[in-house]
């Protein structure tokens, strides 16, 4: 089975160059159990660069992996908002019976031939379903207490998150430049 990994640049995430051809990643929105994160950090759209169409999201990516199978957990690392990380932090601390995950996610590569931006891996504006990964009585889910220092403004908190797919086939976007795209499945449909 294939995995997926991409270590995307947190600086050009927040702080968008044109010039700077690295991976970058957002995660759109999230919602985990009941509460839902703020999309209310605002970023450059890398693929409308220079026109005025700037995103507002959750979280900027600065490493996302699967391992490529229907059942595999898609793990995400992303810096979010000083307030986001207090939602998260409160609720890692109080309950989190309902582990439910609705989150849509967006990384960019840059093709050298095409001299541009295409989406390399994302969920193509479809919520996402699946539930924080649960190893060993332990929820894959954690929130840096200290601000990262990679972006000094705005303040930002690393968090790390863990999600298995729910019981449905869903899909997962998949390219390699910006005309060789693929889709694979994530989750498989259970009969009851």
């Amino acid at each position: 089975m294939a995995s997926t990994q991409h270590n995307c640049s947190i600086r050009q995430g927040f702080n968008f160059e044109k010039d700077a051809q690295v991976l970058v990643g957002h995660v759109v929105t999230m919602k985990i159990g009941t509460q839902d994160l703020e999309a209310d950090i605002n970023v450059t759209d890398p693929t409308n660069f220079g026109v005025d169409n700037n995103l507002d999201i959750v979280g900027v990516i600065s490493d996302i992996s699967w391992q490529g199978g229907y059942a595999d957990p898609v793990y995400i690392g992303f810096n979010v908002s000083n307030e986001n990380a207090k939602l998260v932090s409160i609720m890692k601390h109080t309950d989190l019976s309902d582990t439910t995950v609705v989150f849509k996610f967006t990384v960019y590569s840059y093709d050298p031939v095409a001299k541009k931006y295409y989406l390399a891996f994302h969920s193509d504006d479809t919520d996402m379903k699946g539930l924080v990964f649960k190893q060993g009585g332990e929820l894959a889910l954690d929130i840096a207490a200290d601000p990262d220092p990679t972006v000094v403004s705005p303040l930002n908190y690393q968090l790390h998150i863990g999600i298995m797919p729910e019981e449905e086939a869903q899909t997962l976007k998949l390219a390699v430049s910006d005309t060789d795209k693929f889709v694979k499945t994530w989750g498989v449909s259970v009969s009851t």
